[in-house]
């Protein structure tokens, strides 16, 4: 295991990585930040570098045959020297960026990572957190049903979390309007309670196993609805509000899984993240899909 890292920040959050990672940053080459400590989790990091190493080359050959040596697949991230890493990549084994097909299992086969920093050295890591090109959970859209593009969020969380709803689990859905985390959770052949103010499409609100229910997520008490299986928010809200929300399910023992979106406004309030991540066995991370927000997750371990 290396004794220093790299994650690979989401677009336009490099601030919010390198305040994460504190005094442990050492160079930062556009979105790639350095760290001089071992790899751990993080919340900023579209991609986790785990076991970086550099590698000096001597030709474009030359680079390519010491990637291959450490093993197959390769992709790079690209700040500069572009050309010259074209050269590198077209010598090195071809790796698709085929889109995801959602519910199929994730690829298993190791990815690794790479980039020029000077013209005759790389920073490569033969493994990575995420098993797709540079994090970025890209998947074969459904663009007919869905009534909006929330649903490749969800889509996402539940890819890289390795759990789902399954058939006739019963799901709450906050926030849930106009259907978009609804529809992926009917479509897991779960129960789903889906709630919202505004109302649902009406392909949505008609399907056999969508109870809707007109009310502010807040307006609602855990006893008012029961037991289930799977808790959802997408509801935007300020992280406090959120936090009482599912501090009151879980108090009340009614949800057994939570996966929710924490919003967040203006500069990132790391404080207001902090409560969510002091629950046990809880962790957040930035999806692909998530904008200035992050997704939390509690789950329950599996039997």
């Amino acid at each position: 295991m290396s004794d220093f890292s790299a994650y690979l920040a989401p677009e336009g959050f490099v601030h919010e990585l390198v305040a994460e990672l504190g005094d442990d940053v050492d160079d930062v080459h556009e979105r790639l930040v350095i760290s001089k400590a071992p790899a751990r989790r993080v919340i900023w990091a579209e991609n986790s570098w785990l076991n970086p190493q550099w590698i000096e080359i001597s030709s474009i050959g030359d680079a390519a045959k010491k990637l291959k040596s450490l093993q197959r697949n390769w992709w790079n991230y690209g700040f500069d020297f572009h050309r010259r890493s074209g050269l590198i990549t077209e010598k090195l084994p071809h790796v698709g960026g085929t889109p995801l097909k959602f519910g199929q299992p994730l690829i298993t086969a190791p990815l690794g990572s790479w980039t020029l920093v000077k013209e005759n050295l790389i920073l490569a890591s033969p493994s990575c957190s995420e098993p797709v090109p540079n994090g970025a959970y890209k998947f074969d859209e459904d663009k007919g049903e869905p009534p909006n593009r929330a649903y490749l969020k969800l889509w996402e969380a539940l890819s890289r979390c390795g759990r789902m709803p399954k058939n006739g689990d019963t799901c709450i859905d906050f926030g849930s309007a106009p259907g978009g985390w609804t529809w992926v959770l009917h479509s897991l052949g779960a129960n789903v309670i889906s709630v919202d103010k505004a109302p649902l499409a009406p392909n949505i609100a008609k399907l056999p196993r969508v109870k809707y229910i007109e009310q502010s997520a807040f307006s609602i008490a855990p006893k008012d609805i029961g037991p289930v299986d799977w808790l959802f928010s997408d509801v935007i809200c300020y992280p406090d509000r959120l936090f009482r929300l599912v501090t009151d399910w879980r108090e009340a023992g009614y949800a057994r899984n939570f996966v929710t979106t924490i919003k967040l406004q203006g500069d990132t309030d790391f404080k207001a993240i902090q409560p969510f991540l002091d629950i046990e066995g809880s962790y957040a991370i930035h999806l692909y899909h998530n904008k200035h927000e992050i997704t939390w997750f509690s789950l329950e371990k599996p039997l």
